[in-house]
């Protein structure tokens, strides 16, 4: 019960801040849902399963151009476009952890980083579908269902992401506080004890990078509808680094950490690319500090100092522990 009063809580600040903010705001904040959701989805794999992938910009990709070539080509409606979207990437997603779990460390990491690579070369070379390094214009928001409008609008579109993000934060949540989530935290800490125990550890690695790509594949999907175009530069590996630097900046194996994490990333990016051009210094510099003095990131520190860690997504682990003992 507790979980549903915050959902409700949540949606009712969301729907009150798209009342209440400039439409400039609105639109800054429907692309912090879009990275949020994209580095939560980061956060099941590297904060909850210790799996560190250098090329989740294949999720984004696969979702991304998924949806948009679904939204060029054909009539339904978006939420439809989106869904498929995901399914299509979960689909690959079986693959390409079924391959990238034969190995671990640093192995399973440049596996992934291969694959991102892969769908990057796969979207410049096959120019007849995907446009080339051009990449993918004039996608346009189709209507919803029984040809209702609301998610052509600016605010429409904003509540949508911010459901779509509240909504995958508390199924991540109870995931993780459910059996399965207790064997992925089993396997971050020891893997060995869980295979002494008789699980198959690849299986469910498997099963939370599939859920993990599915969830980036949405993040993609909604932010072409967002952005209405859909270009190589999604899949780049520099988008793989910049996740996982939000997931570490806001505080790993925390779900809502990651979501901080990209509010900052982005708002820092910008507010710096307006007064200089070494943003990228700068705020390479606040990373290599943030690593250093706030080792769990921004929301450890917050949920340290404001005594919030009771109640926050970083006790997760603390309910669990206290669960398996009682």
């Amino acid at each position: 019960m507790n979980l549903l009063y915050q959902f409700i809580a949540a949606l009712l600040v969301l729907l009150l801040s798209s009342q209440v903010l400039p439409p400039f705001a609105v639109t800054l904040l429907t692309e912090v849902c879009i990275l949020g959701l994209f580095a939560m989805s980061l956060d099941l794999m590297v904060g909850f399963a210790k799996l560190v992938s250098f090329g989740h910009a294949a999720a984004y990709g696969l979702g991304a151009y998924s949806c948009a070539l679904l939204l060029l080509h054909t009539d339904i409606p978006l939420p439809l476009a989106l869904a498929l979207a995901v399914v299509f990437t979960a689909v690959v997603a079986v693959g390409i952890a079924w391959v990238c779990t034969m190995a671990t460390g640093i192995s399973f990491a440049m596996l992934t980083l291969a694959f991102g690579q892969l769908f990057y070369a796969i979207v410049v070379k096959w120019a007849s579908v995907t446009n080339g390094s051009d990449g993918l214009v004039g996608i346009s928001r189709t209507a919803g269902p029984f040809g209702w409008q609301g998610l052509a609008s600016r605010d429409g579109f904003y509540l949508f992401c911010g459901v779509c993000l509240i909504a995958a934060y508390f199924a991540c949540r109870l995931l993780i506080m459910s059996p399965f989530g207790r064997v992925l935290i089993g396997i971050r800490d020891n893997e060995k004890k869980v295979t002494a125990l008789g699980l198959n550890t690849r299986y469910y690695k498997i099963s939370v990078i599939v859920v993990s790509y599915a969830l980036g594949g949405l993040a993609g999907a909604l932010y072409v509808a967002f952005a209405k175009f859909a270009s190589p530069d999604l899949v780049y590996w520099p988008v793989s680094g910049q996740v996982l630097i939000m997931v570490i900046l806001g505080g790993s194996g925390t779900l809502l950490g990651p979501v901080i994490g990209a509010a900052f990333y982005m708002l820092v990016e910008y507010q710096l690319g307006v007064y200089t051009d070494a943003w990228a210094l700068i705020l390479g510099s606040i990373f290599i500090l943030s690593v250093i003095f706030m080792p769990k990131g921004i929301w450890g520190l917050v949920s340290r100092l404001g005594g919030l860690g009771r109640g926050s997504a970083e006790s997760l682990e603390e309910k669990v522990a206290y669960e398996d003992r009682h």
